[in-house]
Formats: structure tokens, sequence, C-alpha cells
């Protein structure tokens, strides 16, 4: 993606998160189980997308070098919760905004500066609402182009904070094609000469499947998917 879509792509997603929280909220109740996080409830989640969002929105409005200063907000009471997370997601649009991409702020990978947060936050708001549509019962397709970076984020990111000593020696290349960005991925490439599978399916898809939002049946698998899922299964961001 291009600098200039990742505001509008967090707008979109933080506008369907909101709705289908709410929606949510009437069909299951607050104490509802999320799926895609074990041990969370929907209030759980709405919370802690609002935490992340105050936080990055005060990193960037600040300009702020280091999270030392920030301020953690106390949790609201959950008949507040669709409002705040709602004024939380308009306060990070507005400071990325009034934001150069280029500027320096404080985050916790090696690129620091506020492209990281736009990116990092089009994720957060896209994953995020698919856990929120899997409460209610209705996912709806992640847009391509946020799904092929998100992909990729997830490997040049993820992967190495999660290893960051490299692959472990029994790590196999497992290869995703994204039939709906026509482009091709590898995760731990050059580790053997031949993948240990190839999954196919939509960009979005696949970037659920590698944040184990979706289990591998909802991919075409050409090769070992036990296998396949294990490789994934090494990169642990919890």
């Amino acid at each position: 993606m291009d600098l200039d879509e990742y505001l509008p792509a967090l707008r979109r997603a933080d506008a369907r998160f909101a709705e289908a929280a709410a929606a949510a909220v009437l069909a299951s109740g607050w104490g509802a189980a999320v799926p895609g996080c074990p041990g969370w409830t929907l209030a759980d989640l709405v919370w802690h997308l609002a935490e992340v969002q105050r936080f990055w929105a005060w990193v960037v409005r600040t300009r702020a070098t280091s999270p030392a200063e920030y301020d953690e907000p106390t949790r609201h009471p959950d008949d507040e919760l669709l409002g705040y997370v709602t004024a939380r997601s308009a306060d990070l649009e507005t400071a990325l905004a009034g934001a150069d991409p280029a500027e320096p702020v404080w985050t916790w990978a090696p690129r620091k500066d506020v492209a990281f947060v736009l990116r990092r936050q089009v994720q957060e708001a896209t994953v995020h609402t698919v856990d929120v549509e899997q409460v209610l019962g209705d996912v709806r397709p992640i847009p391509a182009r946020v799904g092929l970076d998100g992909l990729d984020e997830w490997l040049e990111l993820m992967v190495p904070a999660a290893l960051p000593d490299g692959p472990p020696a029994d790590a196999h290349p497992v290869v995703f094609h994204a039939v709906d960005a026509d482009a091709v991925r590898t995760l731990f490439p050059g580790t053997r000469p031949f993948p240990i599978a190839a999954l196919t399916g939509t960009a979005g898809d696949l970037l659920l499947a590698a944040w184990r939002r979706v289990p591998l049946e909802v991919l075409t698998v050409d090769g070992d998917g036990l296998q396949a899922a294990a490789m994934i299964g090494l990169v642990s961001n919890d």
C-alpha cells in the first residue's frame, strides 16, 4: 500500500469495527466470548482497541520519544465502551492526519516514525474488526490491498520479532498465494529446497490464517497442512 492509502483504510476499518461492535452487543451482550482472542469477552476486545488507539494517538500527537510518560487510562464501564472506542478512533485519525509520516516517534519496532504507526494501526483495526465480526457471525472480506499489506507486515515485522535468532532448525518454507492480489509470499524462505505446503486464498484470508484467526481449511492447501499450521504457530506475538 502507498502511504496515502493508510489513513482512509484506517477510517474504514474503525467505522466497520464500531458498526460490528454495536450490533454484537445487541445480539450477544458484552460478555460474549471472542473466538479469535481466547479468554476475552466482547467488552475486553472493545476496551483493548480503545486502549491501543489512545496510546498511539498520544505517541503521534506528542511526538513521544519514549512511552515512559504515558498516563494509563482507567477501564470504563461496559455501557460507555462504544462511545469511548469511537472517540479514541477519531482522536487517532486526527493525530495521524496532522502528522508527517516521516516524523520520528517512539515505536517498539526498528522503524521509528509516524509511517510505522499508520501501517500498524490499519492492521490492528482490521484484524480486531474481524474478531468482533466473528462474535456477530458476519465476517466481511478484507480488501485485497489491505490483506496483502498485512501479510507483508506479518512477514517483515512479526516473524523477526517472534524469532529474533531466525527460524529454528526444523523450519520449512510455507508459500502464501494471494489470488485476489496476484502475489506470492513465503514464510521461512531458504530453510529447505522446497516448501512444506502452498496455501492459496484471498489476501485477507491468508492474513487471518497467519494471525490464527481462521483455520487453514478456509484455504486451498497443497502439501502438508498440519506442518504448515505448525510453521505458522512458531510465530507467536501474543
